[in-house]
């Protein structure tokens, strides 16, 4: 009679229950006991050569928010046709999407499947819609049904048709696919035979209590062998998000290099954020499709800097003493006084030129929050963060500007090269723009940078060279993080967030 511990034997004779073959999640349920109990005794079965553990990969695919709310309503196009169907098979677009409720951010993805699908043609001279054909249930309808009943499926498991599905409704952002790994237990020949000759549980002791050791039974007692290779549950400790650890780490670099932190608010006037940067009030820049508008209240205040719009105003509409000829256009102080989301950190470059804290030589350096009314993909966000920097020195060229960047670049981005583009910008001449480059990655934009005009410096009271940047270092972190879509960047996913490792 073969003497096995006694978790060994139950999870043996458990197996041999479920057939002689059985998942480890099966094991589980049928013996009621834990993950880590049950694969440390597999692994101790195999080892004895009572059985043999092989892993099959899996793709489990189920419903996301989206998926289940089409799921119970139907496709958008699903929706649209059936519409069209019960108005005789032609209407004005407008009205079918009336008639079929369709909810506002639905209706260009219903037209668009609709069309793609076959089963309409749209008309936009006349704004009509008319049926092709009356269509069967698609097989991509046919997944949503599938994965609303059961809840999940293996896509291993789903026919070809199914398969071409799952990628389909992936594109369309309606599932969520997970890649699990399932480990089988099966019985050997020898495991056959020991179990038929008998088993036997043996005692052991997993660990000393204080009745033991006052008993003296631990004298007799046999302890459990510790098998270090046997798996644990994960247990994930509590740590900073990445990307803000990514942040700290650029903070911490740039001050070691001896940089000093700029600061400021998240609503800036148009003076700082637009009129002291050079940049003219007709820029389309400025317009409601550039910048976010601060609705109440729209105006603020730049009476402590009379002297100051006085210098920037003459330089926009004549140059000034800057050597420019300025952009010959009438400046309204009205417009510089409205408040707006900064679109870009260079405000706080500007207001750091004014102040009294200034240091010459010195080098400021900000990271913050701008907005600007982008759509939304992946490589652009509405709110985004930006590193900004400036260099204020005499006898500045801008081969130190690009060294610098360089360094940025391939240190604190992880590139393992830099190229730079000429590049243009209303209030830097020369403007070059950084690109860095990544094997496996590729090339990516992070921003501009050059030297500030005259027609910057000079109105705020600065005589000597100013290099400057404005980088995205959300992009910096995806080139470090190796991710393509920036949206990833502020995502909630927890499993992402506690798997994501960045050196």
């Amino acid at each position: 009679m073969a003497e096995l511990r006694e978790q060994e034997r139950k999870t043996l004779l458990t197996v041999e229950k479920l057939g002689g073959i059985a998942s480890t999640e099966q094991i589980i349920r049928e013996s009621r006991s834990s993950d880590a109990a049950i694969m440390r005794a597999a692994l101790a079965l195999q080892e004895k050569a009572l059985a043999k553990i092989r892993e099959e990969k899996q793709t489990i695919v189920r419903l996301n928010e989206e998926g289940k709310t089409h799921a119970k309503k139907g496709l958008p196009e699903r929706r649209l046709i059936n519409a069209l169907n019960k108005m005789r098979g032609k209407a004005v677009l407008e009205k079918a999407i009336e008639y079929a409720n369709l909810e506002n951010q639905f209706t260009p993805i219903a037209l668009g499947w609709i069309q793609q699908k076959k089963w309409a043609v749209f008309d936009s001279k006349t704004n009509t819609l008319r049926t092709l054909k009356k269509p069967d249930e698609e097989t991509d309808e046919k997944l949503l049904k599938l994965l609303n009943e059961r809840g999940q499926e293996v896509a291993e498991s789903l026919s070809p048709e199914l398969l071409d599905a799952v990628q389909v409704l992936r594109r369309r952002k309606l599932i969520e696919i997970e890649e699990k790994t399932k480990r089988i237990v099966e019985i050997t020949p020898e495991g056959w035979t020991t179990i038929e000759e008998g088993l036997k549980a043996r005692a052991e002791v997993t660990q000393l209590t204080p009745e033991l050791i006052i008993s003296g039974k631990w004298r007799k007692a046999r302890l459990q062998r510790y098998n270090i290779q046997a798996p644990v549950a994960k247990a994930w400790s509590g740590k900073k998000h990445p990307y803000l650890q990514f942040l700290d780490d650029v903070k911490r670099k740039l001050v070691t290099l001896g940089f000093r932190e700029m600061v400021g608010t998240h609503v800036e006037a148009s003076f700082f954020n637009f009129d002291a940067l050079y940049t003219p009030q007709g820029h389309p820049a400025r317009e409601p499709s550039g910048a976010y508008y601060v609705k109440s209240p729209k105006y603020g205040s730049l009476s402590a800097y009379k002297q100051v719009v006085a210098n920037v105003k003459k330089t926009h509409e004549s140059g000034w003493k800057t050597g420019s000829s300025g952009w010959r256009s009438k400046f309204s102080i009205r417009e510089a006084e409205r408040l707006i989301l900064r679109s870009h950190t260079t405000c706080l470059s500007a207001r750091t030129l004014l102040s009294d804290d200034l240091e010459i030589p010195g080098m400021y350096f900000s990271i913050g929050r701008c907005y600007r009314p982008e759509v939304l993909d992946k490589t652009h966000l509405t709110e985004f963060n930006q590193v900004e920097g400036i260099v204020v020195n005499e006898d500045l060229t801008l081969r130190d500007l690009l060294g610098f960047l360089e360094k940025f670049a391939i240190d604190v981005a992880g590139a393992d090269k830099a190229k730079f583009v000429p590049d243009y910008f209303p209030f830097t001449e020369p403007s070059v723009e950084l690109r860095a480059y990544k094997k496996g990655y590729g090339w990516i934009e992070f921003g501009g940078s050059g030297i500030f005009r005259p027609e910057v410096t000079l109105p705020l009271g600065i005589k000597v060279p100013v290099l400057a940047w404005g980088l995205g270092i959300d992009r910096l972190f995806m080139l470090k993080a190796g991710i393509d879509d920036i949206r990833r960047v502020f995502s909630s996913d927890l499993d992402w967030i506690r798997r994501l490792e960045v050196v």
